[in-house]
């Protein structure tokens, strides 16, 4: 798992985590705190949807219980098994080519032996009938050829439909491993690649791009009043929004708990801003409704940290800089976005 909270963040989820292990007489485990932690962090949606269901139908969290969660959602990746059980049919389609491949080769080697030693026994022919006999040899020499070549056929056939359902097993496991599961936008991982990607293209092509770091406004309060559901409910609303608002090769990922990035190749400053300025404002028209009741339960707001890369700056920094100037639209009154100042560049007023 990877996990990006702050300590003080950090801190409240532990305090849960072990607050909820005493409250349901669980041993302080590792395995049970990370499960008790990653329910609290909500860094896993799967553990959380589990749980959620588990409390709706009043199940006790047993010692046993807690470890066929934690094993079951935080033990070996369900990616890990898939790729090892389409290595494991690679290998056999491998050793099932080759086979058949070892027997097309020796009957090819046996054929043409045969062509050679008919070759040799037509210059002795003096009757019909022996030619009929060698002609009869020819004949059923070719035949087993044909047979031979007939089965390799099939078998690279079935290899072929094998590697392909291989291919899209693997493209699968490669979306799954870099989306995240309750928003359905890339998720951390994908993030820190795309980003180092599109920092080279931009110091290669001597271009910019934007980074915008997005929190959610008083998510813990709204997610403590109206339960996890809600906020899980929250957190895709968001991701729809910010997903509706980018175009192109713009890209929206969850960076971590509330909070989101994205990142616009090519995008100087101003158009960041006018992004950040449009998604702000969208998201703070839309009610948030218990599903299970209709009830409206307000709107929620976010907050938006812009920072311009400058080439060869590193990733870090950039990160740094849209976090800073994130910070800055916290601390004036939230819902609203920052610039975060370009260093060696003075800051145009209408950016502030």
């Amino acid at each position: 798992m990877l996990y990006t909270q702050d300590l003080a963040q950090a801190n409240d989820f532990a305090s849960a985590a072990l607050e909820r292990m005493h409250k349901e007489g669980l041993a302080p485990t590792p395995d049970h705190f990370e499960l008790w932690y990653v329910y609290y962090s909500r860094a896993n949606s799967d553990v959380n949807r589990a749980i959620d269901i588990l409390v709706a139908n009043r199940q006790k969290f047993t010692e046993e219980r807690c470890q066929e969660l934690h094993q079951r959602f935080l033990g070996p990746s369900h990616s890990e098994e898939k790729v090892r059980r389409a290595g494991e049919q690679l290998n056999t389609a491998i050793r099932d080519v080759a086979g058949v491949v070892k027997n097309v080769r020796s009957a090819t080697s046996q054929y043409s032996g045969t062509l050679e030693s008919v070759t040799e026994k037509l210059g002795g022919v003096n009757t019909a009938e022996d030619l009929q006999v060698i002609l009869e040899a020819i004949v059923s020499d070719t035949e087993q050829m044909v047979v031979q070549n007939k089965t390799l056929e099939a078998q690279l056939d079935k290899s072929t439909q094998a590697m392909e359902a291989l291919q899209r097993d693997l493209e699968t496991i490669r979306r799954e491993a870099m989306t995240d599961g309750l928003t359905g936008l890339s998720n951390r991982k994908a993030f820190d690649e795309e980003i180092r990607r599109i920092a080279r293209e931009a110091d290669t092509n001597n271009v910019t791009f934007t980074l915008l770091m997005v929190d959610i406004d008083h998510f813990k309060g709204f997610n403590d009043n109206f339960g996890h559901q809600v906020g899980d409910q929250v957190l895709r609303l968001v991701a729809r929004t910010l997903v509706d608002g980018v175009k192109g090769r713009d890209i929206a990922a969850r960076y971590g708990g509330e909070e989101f990035a994205i990142l616009l190749p090519e995008t100087e400053m101003r158009a960041g801003v006018a992004v950040g300025e449009n998604l702000r404002r969208t998201l703070a028209t839309k009610d948030i409704i218990n599903r299970s009741n209709g009830e409206k339960m307000g709107r929620i707001t976010m907050s938006i940290g812009v920072a311009e890369y400058y080439n060869g700056e590193s990733i870090e920094d950039l990160i740094e800089r849209a976090d800073a100037a994130l910070y800055t639209a916290k601390h004036n009154g939230r819902n609203q976005v920052a610039a975060a100042p370009t260093p060696g560049k003075r800051m145009k007023k209408d950016l502030t």
